[in-house]
């Protein structure tokens, strides 16, 4: 959903061997500002075009740079490969709710807290539930329980946020709504939206839901795709199949980390975020 233009002379110097001076520097002290270039907003591709494998393909083959398209990928994949696929789904992460003043507080789900932290066992749970979240417009948000009505199967349901505790980068939300049988699973698939990465600058809309999530998406935990595998058809995986390439997969769930910017200025003051796998 990205498109992002490099100069001929900045992929030659990616795709240049360096010098073995160059080879000893110590990784901590590589600079951030050496990882920044220009990317103008208009170069930022806002919708997925309408075929998921008709997406632009980079190929670097023989320091030779050309471009394809992703429905054609099964030609530079040699037979007889096994593809490693992250089955992970996205869930509607972020949450608005709005106060009696009418300010909106949005609420981003990161990751279960507690006692239950395994996601696929926190989505089944009742009311309530405790994640971990960024939230914004936290210094408008004192100590009142924030409420939104919400609709599941036609039933009307109260869903309810309270902040527990904050964290360094973090608060503790609880979560609890009523009636208090339906899973927060459901809970958030009604209530949150697409968490579209911050450089999208649109609101979520319908087609989202299908388009940020891969076609062999299946354990639900990542609030961002993985971008890569968005590309993947059906007809993709037929070609492929023709050639005796398999797929297998694991489950790493995406964090917010994917979209925080690198504060620090060397890569050793960087604090890296973990993820579920």
């Amino acid at each position: 959903m990205i498109t992002k233009t490099l100069s001929d002379s900045v992929f030659r110097d990616i795709f240049t061997p360096h010098d073995s001076e160059s080879l000893k520097m110590d990784p901590r002290k590589i600079s951030i500002d050496d990882y920044d270039y220009p990317l103008p907003d208009e170069r930022i591709a806002l919708h997925p075009v309408k075929q998921r494998d008709s997406s632009k393909l980079l190929m670097y083959r023989d320091r030779k740079i050309s471009e394809t398209v992703f429905s054609e990928i099964d030609k530079y994949i040699p037979p007889n490969t096994l593809l490693v696929l992250n089955n992970t789904k996205v869930i509607n992460a972020r949450m608005k709710f709005k106060k009696h003043t009418g300010t909106v507080i949005e609420i981003f789900c990161l990751e279960p807290y507690g006692t239950i932290r395994a996601y696929e066992s926190n989505m089944k749970m009742h009311s309530p539930v405790q994640w971990k979240c960024l939230v914004g417009g936290a210094a408008k948000w004192k100590d009142e329980t924030l409420q939104k009505e919400i609709m599941i199967a036609e039933q009307g349901v109260i869903l309810n946020a309270v902040k527990i505790k904050k964290e360094a980068d973090s608060f503790i939300i609880e979560f609890t709504w009523e009636p208090g049988f339906f899973s927060f699973g459901e809970i958030i698939s009604a209530a949150g939206d697409v968490p579209l990465p911050p450089y999208i600058k649109r609101e979520a809309e319908k087609d989202d839901t299908g388009r940020y999530q891969t076609i062999f998406a299946e354990h639900s935990g990542s609030v961002a795709a993985p971008t890569a595998g968005l590309h993947f058809s059906p007809e993709v995986f037929k070609k492929l199949a023709a050639q005796n390439t398999h797929a297998a997969f694991v489950t790493l769930h995406v964090g917010a980390g994917t979209f925080k910017p690198v504060k620090a200025d060397i890569m050793a003051d960087h604090d890296m975020h973990a993820e579920y796998i």
